[in-house]
C-alpha cells in the first residue's frame, strides 16, 4: 500500500475517478449528479483517446447471464434518455440483433438463454431458420437453424459518445484534468484520503479506479491487483452495395467464429478478437486474421466477397478471465481499501459502460444499486491466480480465459 500523505488545502475534492473513457466519464458524471460537489477526473491522455473511440458501438442486451442483460439493458435505457437528459446522445440507432444457430447444441444454449433474457423482461423471441433468412435477406439462405432476435438491440456511434460524456462532464460541472497521470494512494488507517498525480496531490474521501486494458496497471499503482488484461480487437468496414441498406441488415453475431457485423456507411461494420492471441497490448493489423474473418463473413453475407476496405483498424480492449465485469471495493492483502472502488466493463465498454459506471457512486452514497446486484462482481470472486469462481458468460468475444500475466 502507497505510504500514508495529505494533499495540501487548496486540492480538495468529494471524489476522484481515474480514466477517461466510457466507464471513467460516466462514473465522474454520474458521481456528480449525485450530488457531490467537486469531482475531479483524471485522464493521463485526453477524453477518449484510448478504446472509446475505436469501438464499434455495438449495445446488445441478449446476454448470457442476468449480470450482463441488465446491464446492458440499463445501458441501452440510458442511451435513449441522453437526448432529454443532456440535449446531446451518443446516436444509438436500434436496429435489431439476431444470433444465429449452426447446430443443434446451439440451438440448446440459445433457447435456454432465451427464456433466461424473457424472464428477465427482454423483448426477445426465436426466429426458425425461413423467419431469420426472411428478416435478414443478405445471410447466405438455409445457412442457420434459426436464432434468437431483439428489435430493441442497437449501435451507437463511438466518437459521438466520446462527444456526449464530454457534453455530460461539461454541463455537469466534472473538473477534467487531461494529461495528468494519477501515481498512487493517500490513504489512512486502511482508506483513501486522496491521491498522487504527476501534478500533485489530491485530497478525497472516495476514489474510482478505471482504465480499460490498462486497469490493471492503474490499479496497481494503488498497490492492488486487478485480473484484467489488454487484447487486440480489429474492426473493418466494406464498400457499400444497395444490398446492405440498413433495412436489410439487422446486426448479427456468429458466437461460432466470434464474428459480428452491423449497418454502417451503406456497408457492413464488422469486428472480430482472435481466441488464439496471447493477450497484450496490440493495435497493428492481423492481416491473416482479418483474412480469415473475411472468408467466414463472405460464406454468410455472400455479397461481401467482392466488397473492398473503406477502412480498418485496430485496438486494444480490455477483458477479465471470466467475461463479466468488475465492479467492487478495492483489495490491498485481501482486505477492503475503505473509499476505492475498481469498475471495469470486461471490454463491453460502449454495451455495458454506463451501467458498470453507475453502480460505484449507488453504493458508495447508498450502500445500493437498482442497475444490478453487484455483491458477487467484486476483486473477492477471484482467487491469488485470477481465477474466478463464477462461470464465464458464454456470450462474449472470443477473449481469453485465463488470468493475464502480471504486470
Amino acid at each position: 500500500m502507497p505510504e500514508n500523505g495529505a494533499a495540501t488545502a487548496a486540492d480538495v475534492a468529494d471524489a476522484v475517478v481515474v480514466g477517461g473513457g466510457t466507464v471513467g466519464a460516466w462514473c465522474a458524471y454520474f458521481l456528480r449528479r449525485a450530488g457531490l460537489d467537486r469531482v475531479i477526473l483524471l485522464e493521463k491522455r485526453t477524453l477518449g483517446q484510448g478504446a472509446s473511440s475505436r469501438a464499434a458501438g455495438v449495445v446488445r442486451t441478449q446476454g448470457g447471464t442476468p449480470w450482463a442483460v441488465q446491464l446492458g439493458e440499463w445501458s441501452r435505457r440510458f442511451y435513449l434518455r441522453q437526448a432529454s437528459e443532456l440535449g446531446f446522445d451518443s446516436g444509438f440507432t436500434p436496429q435489431g440483433y439476431v444470433l444465429p444457430c449452426f447446430t443443434p447444441a446451439d440451438v440448446t444454449a440459445a433457447r435456454a438463454r432465451l427464456a433466461m433474457q424473457v424472464e428477465q423482461g427482454l423483448a426477445v423471441r426465436w426466429l426458425e431458420p425461413a423467419e431469420l433468412d426472411a428478416l435478414n435477406p443478405t445471410l447466405a439462405p438455409g445457412a442457420t437453424l434459426g436464432g434468437t432476435y431483439c428489435a430493441d438491440d442497437g449501435y451507437l456511434t463511438p466518437p459521438r459518445n466520446v462527444t456526449a460524456y464530454a457534453v455530460a462532464l461539461a454541463v455537469s460541472g466534472v473538473e477534467v484534468r487531461e494529461r495528468v497521470r494519477f501515481t498512487g494512494l493517500l490513504t489512512d488507517g486502511g482508506r483513501a484520503t486522496g491521491v498522487r498525480t504527476d501534478a500533485g496531490p489530491v485530497s478525497a474521501p472516495l476514489v474510482v479506479l478505471t482504465g480499460g486494458p490498462e486497469l490493471a496497471e492503474v490499479a496497481g499503482l494503488a498497490g492492488v491487483t486487478v485480473p484484467a488484461g489488454g487484447v487486440r480487437h480489429q474492426v473493418a468496414v466494406t464498400q457499400p452495395h444497395p444490398d446492405l441498406a440498413p433495412g436489410r441488415v439487422p446486426m448479427v453475431f456468429d458466437l461460432s467464429a466470434g464474428l459480428y457485423w452491423r449497418p454502417e456507411e451503406g456497408g457492413l461494420l464488422f469486428g472480430m478478437s482472435n481466441p488464439d492471441e496471447p493477450p497484450g497490448p496490440a493495435a497493428a493489423i492481423d492481416e491473416p486474421y482479418l483474412a480469415k474473418m473475411r472468408r467466414r463473413l463472405a460464406e454468410l453475407v455472400p455479397v461481401t466477397a467482392g466488397l473492398g476496405l473503406r477502412r480498418v483498424w485496430a485496438a486494444t480492449i480490455d477483458y477479465t478471465p471470466d467475461h463479466l465485469p468488475i465492479i467492487g471495493p478495492a483489495l490491498a492483502g485481501g482486505a477492503p481499501v475503505g473509499g476505492v472502488t475498481v469498475a471495469s466493463a470486461g471490454g463491453a465498454g460502449m454495451m455495458w459502460g454506463p451501467a458498470v459506471a453507475r453502480p460505484p457512486p449507488d453504493v458508495a452514497l447508498t450502500g445500493r444499486s437498482d442497475v444490478t446486484d453487484v455483491a458477487d462482481l467484486g476483486l473477492d470472486r477471484f482467487d491469488a491466480a485470477g481465477n474466478s469462481r463464477l462461470a464465464t458468460d458464454p456470450i462474449a468475444l472470443p477473449f481469453p480465459v485465463a488470468a493475464p500475466p502480471p504486470r
